[in-house]
This record gives C-alpha cells, sequence and structure tokens, in this order.
C-alpha cells in the first residue's frame, strides 16, 4: 500500500470530484452526509469506501454528525455484504495520516469483507505496559475528554 496522502485543495481531491459526479464511481449508498463506493482496489469483491461528502481531511476534521453518519453508513453497508457476500468476516479500517496508512486525503473508512486465507494481514507487535501505566493513560484521556 503505497504511503501518499492527497493534499490536493477541498473540492479538488479525488473523493470530492467523486461526490460532486465529475468522475465515475460505482456508487452503493448515499445520504446527506456519506457516500458509500466500491473501492476501484478490490481486496476482496464487495471492498467498499465510505467518506464524509464534505472535504475533511481526517476523522479529527469530521463534526461528530459526520463521524457518526459514517458509521451508520458502514454498519449498513456491512449487512449489505454480509447478505450478498457472505463472508467469513468484515474488517473496518479508518486510517488518519500518512503514518496510519491514509492514502487519499479525505476522511473515508474501508468495509472490507474477510475470508480465511484471503491474503490480508493486520498485526501489530503487542506491548504490555501493565496497570499503572494503563491507569496513567485512562488519567490523561479523562482529562482531555
Amino acid at each position: 500500500m503505497p504511503m501518499f496522502v492527497d493534499t490536493s485543495p477541498p473540492g479538488q481531491c479525488i473523493f470530492c470530484r467523486l461526490v460532486a459526479g465529475e468522475i465515475p464511481s460505482a456508487r452503493v449508498f448515499e445520504d446527506e452526509l456519506t457516500l458509500a463506493f466500491m473501492d476501484l482496489g478490490q481486496v476482496n469483491p464487495g471492498h467498499v469506501l465510505v467518506a464524509s461528502k464534505r472535504h475533511a481531511a481526517t476523522l479529527f476534521d469530521l463534526t461528530p454528525e459526520e463521524a457518526g453518519a459514517m458509521t451508520r453508513t458502514a454498519q449498513r453497508v456491512a449487512l449489505a455484504i454480509r447478505q450478498a457476500f457472505d463472508p467469513d468476516g468484515l474488517m473496518l479500517l479508518q486510517a488518519n495520516g500518512a503514518v496510519a496508512g491514509q492514502t487519499v486525503g479525505h476522511a473515508h473508512m474501508h468495509v472490507v469483507p474477510r475470508h480465511a486465507g484471503d491474503g490480508i494481514e493486520f498485526s501489530w507487535p503487542r506491548k504490555e505496559p501493565g496497570p499503572a501505566l494503563l491507569e496513567d493513560y485512562a488519567q490523561r484521556l479523562r482529562a482531555a475528554l
């Protein structure tokens, strides 16, 4: 997966152009705040992207309403994928920033049907900091909330 983030101005990024209908897409669903469409690089049949209609580079830039709408649309699409493709499982992936694997600088979520042996690898090194440090992390987050 290339680590390129599209930093085009709003309205000129590929997803903004797709939302505007300037470039073709295989649309699956849309509502006032989101658009769901087939990913051109199908990992497995039924791989869908759910994007905010308004340009927002990352999850951090979405309004709470937009973030909620993306999740609702992803769930709706996931249920349709389960019915249409009968996958063994399903993965949601929402990355923010190039270091996290975001390749298009427009907030979006991948809804990926999964099958045993499909070649997708998803792992990270497990770290166990212990109860005291976990409580410190939780306290820092509570303070930020």
